[in-house]
């Protein structure tokens, strides 16, 4: 009956494919979605390519899942992934389906699969990834994955034992993820920015998970990110295999220490998190077995996807679109630290309010309070503009931050918002947008480049 019920879901799914096809839509989740309803363990039987290479994590899945597919793209490997497709259970059997054979073998050797954390009882049990990224863990949306504990369990539980781990060795909570697991640590060496005390909100560890002593940090990087141990137990960062030694932001120059082998790659961003998404790519795809020659070639020509990261200049004002993904407190706070230090004055646009939220708001604004908003305030951020339906509530926020009302406008309706800008002696705008809300990032996009440009009152 199981066969049948899978001939069933592969016949079904494909079709479904087709007609999306036809009809100029992406096939994401919705064919998987009927194969496993009909199928419940379609996982298991539709056939797999050869080497998984899994990426998991609260931030950085994303951009990590990219770069390493077009790494192994350029340099002539066979791969399939998810990148237009969820990364739960229905969008992996999509992207099975779509790289399989009439009857149901996969036509690639490799995979590259983005999987969410909360999935992992329904991919694992199916799903073997010869390699396993986890970018790192941390308190995420109220309404999914607020307790990194109770993610670290989900994804301790059910990571695959045969599966090699690519940790974050600064993170103390996913570098110690399936411990009974081979697994190799990347990470980066003190920096100067460094500091002894936390200046963030947000510290997701703070006692030894093994013995609940206070954890000693030799230094904070940000949230519970940097170096430290348990005084009472041997529990402390461990030894990185994968060590970046020198940031060089001057001359875009990332200095990595490869289990004694010391490479330079070009740095692709200046951005701390994207650093740290470079070195999990680097470790994944050496251990994968490329070469430092073919990985610096790659870097040279690479970018952040720019639906995570864009710059462009108009009439000498930059304008920098930054993803900051609304209810995820660390993800903003790390974007709202990024602008805080760019040179010269400039004008925050903030747009965190995704698509669900402008029909049916979230009434849970917690997240507001784990976020560090002090960081925008500034001397250098001469207005903030707040859009959405939550933006008297981000205002309010901004105020307990010590900013001063008078750098703050705020409108329930986006557009009529940016229209308020004040671009007198400013450098550059930064546009901070939530992941859900790309189309409308583009409206105000559009906005603001009139605006410099002197059209504003175009509605092109």
């Amino acid at each position: 009956m199981g066969r049948i019920k899978y001939v069933i879901a592969l016949i079904l799914a494909r079709l479904a494919i087709i007609v999306l096809k036809l009809i100029r839509r992406d096939a994401s989740y919705f064919p998987g979605k009927i194969a496993v309803t009909i199928c419940p363990d379609f996982l298991g039987r539709i056939g797999k390519p050869e080497i998984i290479i899994g990426v998991t994590g609260t931030n950085g899945k994303t951009t990590v899942c990219n770069m390493i597919n077009d790494i192994l793209i350029e340099n002539g490997y066979d791969v399939i992934n998810n990148r237009l497709g969820s990364n739960v259970n229905s969008g992996i059997a999509t992207t099975f389906i779509s790289g399989a054979t009439i009857t149901g073998k996969s036509k690639h050797k490799i995979a590259v699969l983005e999987i969410d954390e909360r999935s992992a009882k329904k991919i694992y049990p199916y799903v073997k990834p010869n390699f396993l990224v986890c970018t790192n863990l941390f308190r995420d949306s109220m309404k999914r994955n607020a307790h990194t504990e109770f993610i670290y369990n989900i994804l301790t539980e059910n990571i695959p034992k045969e599966t090699m781990l690519i940790l974050n060795g600064d993170d103390l909570i996913s570098a110690n993820l399936a411990p009974e697991n081979k697994r190799v640590y990347f990470g980066i060496d003190r920096l100067d920015t460094d500091t002894e005390e936390s200046h963030n909100i947000v510290k997701d560890i703070i006692c030894c998970p093994k013995c609940n002593t206070e954890l000693k940090y030799d230094y904070y990087r940000y949230n519970h990110i940097g170096k430290a141990h348990c005084p009472n137990c041997e529990f402390g960062t461990p030894e990185i295999d994968y060590l970046a030694t020198k940031l060089d932001f001057e001359e875009k120059k990332l200095i990595i220490n490869e289990k004694g082998q010391v490479q330079e790659y070009k740095m692709i961003s200046d951005n701390i998190i994207n650093i740290y998404n470079m070195i999990a790519v680097v470790t994944v795809l050496r251990e994968f077995g490329i070469s430092s020659a073919i990985l610096k070639n790659s870097f040279e020509r690479m970018k952040i996807v720019e639906t995570r990261f864009e710059e462009e200049t108009i009439n000498n004002i930059k304008i920098i679109m930054q993803l900051a993904k609304g209810q995820n407190p660390i993800a903003c706070s790390r974007a709202f630290e990024y602008v805080s230090k760019i040179k010269g004055n400039k004008v925050v646009i903030i747009l965190l309010d995704d698509l669900h939220d402008a029909t049916n708001s979230s009434e849970c604004i917690a997240w507001l309070y784990d976020t560090d908003y002090e960081f925008l305030n500034n001397d250098s951020i001469k207005q903030i503009i707040v859009g959405g339906v939550r933006c008297i509530d981000e205002k309010i926020r901004l105020e307990l931050a010590g900013i001063e009302e008078n750098k703050i406008y705020c409108s329930k309706d986006e557009i009529e918002a940016v229209k308020q800008i004040e671009l007198e002696k400013i450098d550059s705008v930064c546009i901070l947008y939530d992941l859900y809300s790309m189309k409308l990032k583009e409206k105000i996009k559009k906005q603001v480049e009139n605006i410099i440009e002197g059209n504003e009152n175009s509605n092109e």
